[in-house]
């Protein structure tokens, strides 16, 4: 199964995407990774985003694309991967749509998780990272995953703050991207759902994001199982 994970920042995307990952063992391709290990690794392409993400710009669609291509052609993706973090913008959703068509490969399944702005602001700015396993789930802002005082629910483990968590300026910059219905990552999620409506793939997942991590949990593994 091929996917593609939809969510703003704070909306618990990561959280369900280990889940996912670890249920169906399908490999978890994120962005941020795929930019680390090319420039711990020297690749061209690492060294091209290094550049900019030193000068804190953001790094461009000729690079970024190209990375998540390559990390896709990988033996271990030839039967399933679940991208998260990527496509960001329009442009992207088209460049991985088309290369994927050209390669025969059908994009199954868009997942979505519906939050508003003010909630996953909040949810941002709440979250708490377990020094541990960055997946285990801890916010403050959360009844069901508050942290026992300053360590982990899960584990025991320290809690650390992301600096841009905290960032309100940085945070609305992030979420200004994903909602643009225009250029921005919501046009992203109204292609995939014209797509669907035109040929009937791919499949289009819709979550709750407000709901509890378990119940949003439940939700979508009772919807991939459908498909």
């Amino acid at each position: 199964m091929k996917i593609v994970f939809l969510g703003p920042n704070g909306s618990g995307k990561g959280t369900q995407g280990a889940i996912i990952k670890e249920k169906y063992k399908i490999p978890h391709i994120e962005t941020g990774v795929i930019f680390r290990e090319n420039i711990s690794q020297g690749t061209a392409l690492g060294k091209e985003a290094k550049g900019y993400i030193d000068k804190g710009e953001l790094v461009p669609d000729s690079i970024t694309t190209p990375m998540i291509l390559d990390r896709l052609s990988k033996d271990d993706c030839k039967e399933s991967w679940l991208l998260d973090g990527f496509p960001r913008n329009i442009s992207q959703a088209k460049e991985l749509y088309e290369a994927l068509c050209k390669q025969g490969i059908t994009l199954d399944v868009v997942i979505e998780i519906v939050l508003d702005m003010h909630t996953a602001k909040n949810r941002t700015m709440g979250r708490r990272l377990c020094v541990n396993d960055n997946n285990h789930p801890n916010n403050i802002y959360i009844d069901s995953i508050k942290p026992n005082d300053n360590n982990c629910r899960v584990c025991g483990g320290q809690l650390k703050i992301r600096s841009d968590d905290q960032d309100e300026i940085a945070i609305t910059q992030r979420h200004a991207i994903y909602y643009d219905t225009e250029k921005g990552t919501m046009a992203v999620v109204n292609f995939f759902k014209k797509l669907c409506a035109e040929k009937g793939s791919p499949k289009i997942i819709e979550l709750d994001g407000t709901k509890d991590v378990g119940e949003v949990s439940r939700e979508l593994i009772s919807k991939l199982n459908e498909q």
